[in-house]
Formats: C-alpha cells, structure tokens, sequence
C-alpha cells in the first residue's frame, strides 16, 4: 500500500484546500495522473499519483485544509480497478465453499435473532403506544428515550400539559419540580439574550472564505498595517493617446495580431518614470533598501476567485506589441485558473485599472513588499482650461499612486506621478523613447 502525500509545492507555499477530486475511490491511476485540485495562497495545482495502482482509499474531502506531508489518499500497488466488485464476488465463492451443516447453523442462528428483534419490536411498541398518547415536546421524548423514562409517568409543569425536557430532567434526578420551575425562566432568558448576539433575525447565508480569498484578506490588512502608505494623485489628459490608438490601432493589430489598448502605454511610462524615481522600485528588507535594476511589472486581473497579479517580465525590454500581449495571455491564463506559480512572483512595481469597472478614483493598496503601486481610472470628458484660456471638453483620466512614505518622499511620488502624466500627454515622444 502506497501512501500519496501532499508534496512540496513552492518555498512560500505550505498548506492548501482541496478544491475537487479528480479520482474516487476504485479508480486505476498510473503514476503521475492527477489526482486532485488543491487550492493554495496563490493558484491551484495538480497533485499527480507517485505509484501506479487502484485508489484504496481516500484520506481527505474537498474543502478539507491540508499541509505539506499530509497522508491524502493510499493507493494499492497489486490491485486492481473495481476492487470492491472483486471482494464481492470473492466473498460468493467462499460461501459456496462453505459445509452445508454450517450454512444450516448459520440460518438457524439468523432467524433466531430476527425473532428476538421481533419480540422486543413488539415490546417497545406497546410502550411507544402508551407514550404515543402523552403530549410532549420532540425534545423531551429524545431525552426521555436516552435517559430510558416513561413519559406517562411525568407530571407536566406546562399550563396545557404539555411536558417538556427540563421536566424530563427533573424526573431523572428525583428534585423537586417547583426548583426547576424557578430555574428554567432564568436559563431560558440568558439563551435568548446569547442568541441575541450571535444570531440575526433576519435570514442570512454564510459561506465559507476560500482559500485565495483569506490570502488577499491578510494580504491587504497587513500591507495596511506594516507600511506607511499614503496616495498622491494627478490627472491625465487623453486625446493624443486617443488620437495616436485611432491612428494606428488597424495597422497595429494587422502587423501584431493584437490589439493596441491604453496599459502598454501606462507600462511604458511607469518604467520610464521608475528609471528616474528608482526608490519606488525598490523594497525594505530589515534595516536595508533593496533597488530593483530590473522592470518586472505587475498586473492586477480580477477573477471570479478574486484579484490575483501576474507579472510582465523585463517590461522596459518589451516593445508595445510585446506588452500587449504578455497582458493578454496572463489576464486569459488568470480567468482560466491557468497561472502557474512563476507567473506570480518576482514584481518590482504594480499597475491596477479599475477603470474598466467604471471607477473615478481610488486609493489603490500595496502589494506587498513592492512600495508603489499605479491605479488607472475611467476616462471620462471633463471641462479643462487650455493654455490659450479657452475652455474645452477633454477626455480626462485621474491617476493615483500609493506609496510606502517610510522609503519614498511625498516629494519623489507626485514628481513620479507628474512624470507619467508628461509621458502619457506627449505619447510620440513616448513612443520614440520605447
């Protein structure tokens, strides 16, 4: 018998939840099948089978939380699939080859027991019969049969009649019923003063946090609590980027085959900025500032399991097109529950869009350890004071980055915002720059 066991998935990865089962019991795996789904802090994973067999049994159910080195299922090496309809059959032969004489006794002693069972079916249905009669609560007619008590020999304290547990009780202990006549108000008061607390009057669902979902909790509450963040925000205007997309966007996806959207330009010009502004892509580790000399930009996706960010490699290496469709293929990987755990790891600086959700203006939270983070917002035409003192409709885009204040300057954050701003306004100098 071959124990399978949860193996070591990723250095900062220790437990997981079971999301579904991929064999049951019976089935013939070969080794490196999978046999589950489990869902951990960042992706779900296949577990495979290390031995070939038939699974003989197993050890956890979806949803269970299981760590490293926990024993999830046995597979049996020598058997085979179906084993159950096996020992069935195998059990039909011994019988057949058992003495005559001892299926005789056999039977004999079977029916000897079924009549016993009767005799006492009938006994019991005679008392049943009398208790039948006596009103009583479904409470204390479960009491009554544990404590093996008579209903019909209980006194009710109820005004109708009715008996109810607590006299069941003081049947039980022989005490004096007008005792607990005194006690039950009081119990019963402070139950429903508890229930008041615990409980809503109204109908409500309670559902249980994945796994994910308790992650980005932590996440998020410790980001707020062990960094000194603080948002700083700007606006953009989006007409030559506008402009510059409507321009190209035919040709651009005629030579890429992909489309040409607005977060390769902001990708572009948050590396551009964190060039110059090198501590907002850094991080604290104890007493030393870590510099990133490298561009590995996060991506926030939202999914139906909640907001998970893959990562763009080299970002300042990637050309528009190459931008474009490293977004692309994580958000499909990412909706796909396909992300592997590589596809997470590793980024230097974040960029969040909740603009195509229709937001205005947020305070974006730090994905931790990174020190910054850009929130992109919906564009949406605003009244703007041109230089000339006219005024006219611009499709405007607020911008926010939140910062940890303990390494970056209010001074580095709004010159780094202010800095993207100048890029995304002048996007051919951009372009030329990429």
């Amino acid at each position: 018998m071959k124990e399978i066991k949860v193996p070591e998935l990723a250095e900062s990865i220790t437990e997981g939840t079971i999301a579904e089962w991929l064999v049951k019991k019976g089935d013939q795996v070969k080794k490196g099948d999978p046999i589950l789904e489990l869902e951990t802090d960042k992706v779900n994973v296949e577990v495979n089978a290390d031995a070939s067999g038939v699974i003989s049994e197993l050890m956890k159910e979806e949803g269970d939380d299981v760590e490293v080195g926990d024993v999830i299922a046995t597979v049996d090496e020598n058997g085979e699939a179906g084993g159950s309809e096996d020992d069935s059959s195998q059990e039909e032969e011994e019988e057949k080859s058992e003495p005559k004489q001892e299926k005789a006794k056999k039977q004999q002693e079977t029916e000897e027991k079924e009549e016993d069972k009767d005799s006492s079916k009938q006994q019991q249905s005679s008392s049943d019969d009398k208790q039948k009669d006596v009103v009583a609560t479904p409470a204390a007619r479960k009491r009554a049969r544990e404590l093996g008590i008579d209903l019909s020999e209980i006194s009710a304290r109820d005004p109708l009649g009715r008996i109810r547990p607590e006299d069941v009780e003081a049947a039980s202990k022989g005490g004096s019923q007008k005792e607990e006549k005194k006690e039950a108000p009081k119990k019963e008061k402070k139950k429903e003063q508890n229930n008041e607390k615990t409980e809503f009057d109204k109908p409500v669902e309670r559902i249980k946090m994945s796994r994910r979902r308790q992650t980005i909790a932590k996440r998020l509450v410790d980001a707020q609590q062990n960094s000194a963040m603080l948002t700083t925000f700007n606006e953009v205007d989006m007409t030559n980027v506008m402009k510059l997309r409507s321009e190209r966007k035919e040709s651009f996806q005629k030579k890429h085959d992909i489309k040409l959207g607005f977060m390769s330009f902001f990708t572009k010009a948050a590396v551009g900025a964190l060039k110059e502004f090198p501590l907002i892509n850094a991080e604290i580790q104890g007493n030393e500032i870590v510099k990133k000399k490298f561009y590995d930009i996060g991506m926030a996706v939202s999914t139906d399991d909640g907001l998970v960010v893959p990562v763009v490699r080299d970002a300042d290496r990637l050309d528009f097109a190459g931008i474009e469709k490293g977004i692309a293929d994580l958000a499909t990987k990412a909706r796909n529950k396909e992300l592997q755990l590589e596809d997470l790891q590793g980024g230097s600086f974040t960029i969040t869009n909740g603009g195509i959700f229709g937001s205005m203006l947020s305070t974006p939270i730090l994905n931790s350890p990174q020190v910054g983070i850009l929130g992109l917002h919906n564009i949406e035409k605003r009244a703007k004071v041109m230089p000339d003192d006219t005024i006219q409709a611009r499709p405007m885009m607020y911008i926010a980055l939140s910062y940890d204040h303990r390494i970056v300057d209010g001074k580095e954050a709004v010159q780094f915002l202010r800095r993207i701003k100048e890029m995304i306004e002048d996007p051919y100098d951009l372009l030329l720059e990429g």
